[in-house]
């Protein structure tokens, strides 16, 4: 006597198949953005950081590196970025190599 032995299940054995019915209802958030941060300090000028600003940041104009810059030497601090992380660890780490104190990056 032959037996045959089969791996593939049977077609008529094998209960169908149910799916799960789909939410009406798509949850969207957002990525978070997060925050570059320049610091004041005693031997950074103010050209060397309006211009690393503008060399560095996307869309900084001449007239906002120079505002900015101001409010880093006033204030203390200024946010010169804000966006997605990987970005903001890019201009981070750019403006640090080029001399700027730099707070750590944090959420928005």
């Amino acid at each position: 006597m032959t037996m045959l032995i089969s791996a593939a299940p049977s077609a008529t054995s094998a209960a169908p198949a149910v799916t799960p019915a789909r939410s009406s209802q798509t949850v969207r958030s957002r990525y978070p953005n997060f925050k570059v941060i320049v610091l004041n300090d005693d031997f950074n000028t103010f050209q060397h950081v309006a211009e690393c600003l503008m060399k560095y940041v996307p869309m900084m104009t001449s007239d906002l590196a120079w505002e900015l810059t101001h409010q880093i030497h006033n204030e203390g601090q200024a946010i010169v970025w804000t966006g997605p992380q990987e970005q903001a660890e890019l201009y981070h780490q750019q403006l640090s190599r080029a001399g700027l104190t730099m707070a750590p990056i944090e959420a928005a």
